[in-house]
């Protein structure tokens, strides 16, 4: 399983992503689900990817190498006039991927399923946000929808909820996050550690901050150990429960 979230914000994006592959319980491995690209003062993308390896990696890989004429040598997703367009292709090569592979044809529900989230800006747009489904099909994020989850994501989503300010700096984004990560780590084994992190500040048009998170890095101990004890100081702070006497 996976976990991946891109937010928006009104000062950029932030993206971050867990690590962990796993084909059971003793053959478990690291393989990064985040990719980037950039034209620096033209475009800046990331994806964040979830769902069967082969059929994610084989998409990224369809995306760049059928987009390497000789004479460009440029990536068809760099080629792309817009977001739209390039969360189009993202979707339609995902699904290409998914019908040649399938036992089933396009059955999304098979398992060689798989979903990414796009985001990114373009010069001359705004930072857009995007989940991709199976199907190829795609939504953007707005005020309504300010952040996508994709793979294991139902652990992580109660703090987003609460917490998720479109004012709040990247830096806050970055910790909230965080604490969405290992609150998905503590609850499923399926998800872990290393975390991969990117920033990307609205018209920048490069790659910002980027780091990898392990259970060796002091700042994600501090944000662990940190949170749970907020969590218990906060549950100690609740009233207590007063059974009700029958007949009062």
């Amino acid at each position: 399983m996976t976990y991946c979230v891109g937010l928006l914000l009104k000062r950029g994006l932030v993206f971050m992503s867990d690590t962990r592959t796993n084909a059971g319980i003793d053959n478990i491995s690291v393989v990064t689900k985040m990719r980037t690209w950039e034209v620096p003062g033209e475009r800046f993308l990331c994806l964040l990817s979830a769902g069967n390896l082969a059929t994610t990696q084989s998409t990224i890989s369809l995306l760049e190498e059928r987009c390497l004429a000789p004479a460009q040598r440029k990536s068809a997703l760099l080629a792309q006039p817009s977001m739209f367009q390039t969360a189009k292709l993202v979707g339609e090569t995902l699904r290409e991927v998914i019908s040649y592979t399938a036992e089933t044809g396009q059955e999304a529900s098979g398992r060689f399923m798989g979903s990414f989230i796009l985001g990114g800006q373009i010069a001359g747009g705004q930072p857009r946000l995007f989940m991709i489904y199976p199907e190829g099909n795609f939504i953007e994020a707005g005020p309504d929808n300010p952040f996508f989850q994709i793979g294991e994501h139902k652990y992580g989503r109660p703090i987003l909820v609460r917490t998720y300010d479109p004012e709040m700096p990247v830096e806050d984004a970055v910790k909230l996050l965080l604490v969405s990560f290992d609150s998905t780590i503590k609850s499923n084994l399926s998800v872990g550690l290393p975390i991969d992190v990117q920033v990307y500040e609205t018209d920048s048009l490069v790659a910002g901050f980027r780091q990898r998170f392990d259970d060796r890095d002091p700042y994600y101990r501090k944000i662990s150990d940190g949170w749970s004890d907020a969590l218990k100081s906060a549950f100690e702070s609740l009233p207590p429960f007063v059974p009700s006497r029958p007949g009062a």
